[in-house]
């Protein structure tokens, strides 16, 4: 039987809303549980130990002056102090407020400029990045981890900029002030985390702390104490931070961390720290189908403690994938750093058989498993039967959906529309965009919040849901989403482009999009695909790089002066479908 929205939301609430509450709970009941097992250093942290860290750089910041409320922006690649930085600033009262450290130039200065936090925590190897874009911040207040000699991230770095203050995090973090007691409620804010913009500039998602209980909630109620999360992925992302470091804390699980997903070491850190649940985004899944099938008399690749892994998006391909590693269930879904995990599915890609080895389960027994998915009304498929292409599931049972179509207007099943979500029950979704009113007011009209995914329900299964496209200017590449605003703005920074339009292609690796950007220059200007690929090393991450550059004359342009990048896409999937042809 199902459970009842209200029952649901009962539930969640009473394992609790504050992410510190399940640090010192966990803290309390078993002080010597490894929390966070950082792979690239053999470092071990129990909650005890996490708790005892991060309870001292807390006083540490709050005797430097830190004022309730404020935000305090992280900017490192190092998994582990990501982690005790974002826990000592909950607890001197902080807000935590995580940089992409892919970010360079003008993204970064764009982003700390917004924030303007009380600090910004760092690490020597960003110096370099922070110095290009000092005299352009209104920040000045440093608090740097330095990397000892031994360690993994240890190397040789500049100076920073005399223009910042800087504190010494491993002092800060000895301080011996007390710790700070602020009381904190399910409404206030914790994080601000930023995700693209399609018309403008990236936005701060402002977020509660009931936003990560209600995040991670259906994921662990399919998890148990005994279950090991392995995670690869950065923490200034939420899949990261909150689907896997903070959610271990509600169950006690331990962590395995590491600083950034490795194909050929995969399988090795899987084994080293025990882990029996993970996430998988896109390219990550043909790269380790790609590396030759192990045969050996010890099970080959399905001699290993993964049982339990989330695809996104879900390739079509899972059921082989789950056969080759022996993952017994693949969950997807939907999930946005806004409106948190809104849909699910559970895969049975085993049946009545393990597909992990008994001696290497972890976690609960599958019929146990299952149950809990359906009283959760998620939509439990056999993996052998096909699935539809986006397949998302079942909507979030403490979430309102609906497909509009332009004038919010719900359209019928089959059709597609703007996916929308309202809550069912207050504090489970974003509060805000962080000092946008008018891009809040936009996104939450009609007491809606407009996700800009196109979607469909599934008109041969009613209320089942499937993604269809990103309605606005943004695209997917390697698990980040890419603003074609922020692309275009970067590209036309030279001084040689007039205007630049960016469009999506499908990624010659993965499910996931490539960037192609169509250039036209200022009358009487040149330059070559060299100096403008150049120029984008220089501004922009590597992700967000175009994997394709096109020289146009001009723009295809609409009466009202609107880019017709439908025109341009087309344009450059039939040159590459040429191209294919001609070279099979």
């Amino acid at each position: 039987m199902n459970l009842r929205p209200e029952d649901v939301f009962a539930q969640m609430v009473a394992e609790g809303d504050l992410v510190l509450d399940q640090l010192d709970r966990c803290a309390r009941e078993h002080p010597h549980k490894t929390y966070l097992h950082y792979g690239e250093d053999g470092v071990r942290l129990s909650f005890a130990e996490v708790k005892a860290l991060t309870d001292r750089a807390a006083a540490g910041l709050v005797a430097l002056g830190l004022p309730p409320g404020e935000p305090v922006s992280v900017l490192t690649r190092n998994s582990l102090f990501a982690a005790l930085a974002m826990f000592a600033i909950w607890r001197a009262g902080g807000v935590f407020a995580p940089v992409n450290f892919n970010y360079r130039g003008p993204l970064l200065s764009y982003q700390l400029n917004d924030t303007a936090p009380f600090a910004l925590i760092t690490d020597a190897s960003c110096a370099a990045s922070l110095n290009e874009v000092a005299p352009a911040l209104g920040l000045s207040r440093l608090i740097v981890h330095s990397p000892r000699p031994g360690e993994h991230d240890h190397a040789a770095t500049e100076a920073f900029d005399p223009r910042f203050t800087v504190t010494d995090w491993a002092t800060l973090a000895q301080h011996t002030g007390p710790v700070p007691q602020i009381a904190r409620t399910p409404f206030d804010v914790a994080n601000i985390v930023y995700t693209s913009g399609t018309t403008g500039p990236s936005k701060g998602v402002v977020q509660p702390f009931r936003w990560m209980n209600h995040y991670s909630h259906p994921s662990r109620a399919l998890t148990s104490a005994d279950d090991i999360l392995y995670c690869d992925l950065p923490l200034y992302h939420v899949g990261g931070a909150f689907a896997l470091v903070t959610r271990a804390l509600w169950q006690g699980n331990t962590v395995g961390l590491w600083d950034r997903f490795s194909p050929s070491r995969f399988w090795e850190r899987i084994a080293e720290c025990g882990a029996s649940a993970c996430i998988l985004l896109d390219v990550m899944i043909p790269w380790l189908m790609s590396a030759e099938p192990r045969l050996d008399s010890q099970g080959g690749d399905r001699a290993n403690t993964l049982n339990k892994v989330h695809m996104q998006p879900l390739p079509a391909n899972h059921h082989a994938v789950a056969r080759r590693f022996g993952f017994d269930f693949v969950t997807c879904g939907f999930g946005q750093t806004e409106s948190g995990s809104g849909f699910g599915t559970v895969i049975d890609e085993w049946g009545p058989e393990h597909g992990t080895p008994p001696a290497l389960w972890r976690g609960m027994p599958k019929a146990e498993y299952l149950a809990n998915a359906r009283a959760l009304d998620r939509h439990v498929v056999d993996g052998r039967q096909p699935t539809p292409k986006g397949l998302m599931g079942r909507p979030n049972p403490l979430l309102d959906v609906a497909v509009l179509d332009d004038d919010d207007n719900a359209v019928p099943a089959g059709t597609v529309g703007q996916l929308a979500f309202r809550p069912r029950f207050p504090g489970l979704l974003l509060r805000e965009y962080f000092r946008k009113p008018e891009a809040t007011l936009k996104v939450l009209r009609n007491c809606w919040f407009h996700t800009g995914d196109a979607v469909k329900e599934l008109a041969d299964q009613p209320g089942v849901y499937a993604f269809v496209d990103r309605m606005g200017g943004f695209f997917r590449v390697r698990g980040e989403n890419v603003s074609s605003y922020e692309v275009e703005v970067l590209i036309a920074s030279h001084p040689a482009v007039r205007a630049a339009a960016a469009v999506p292609v499908p990624a010659a690796v993965g499910d996931e999009d490539d960037i192609a950007v169509f250039v036209e220059l200022v009358e009487g200007a040149t330059l070559t695909e060299s100096e403008l690929r150049a120029h984008a090393s220089a501004v922009m991450p590597r992700y967000m790089q175009p994997r394709h550059i096109r020289f146009v004359a001009a723009l295809p342009v609409t009466p009202t002066n609107k880019i017709e990048k439908y025109k341009l896409k087309a344009q450059l999937l039939a040159e590459l479908n040429t191209a294919a042809q001609a070279n099979p």
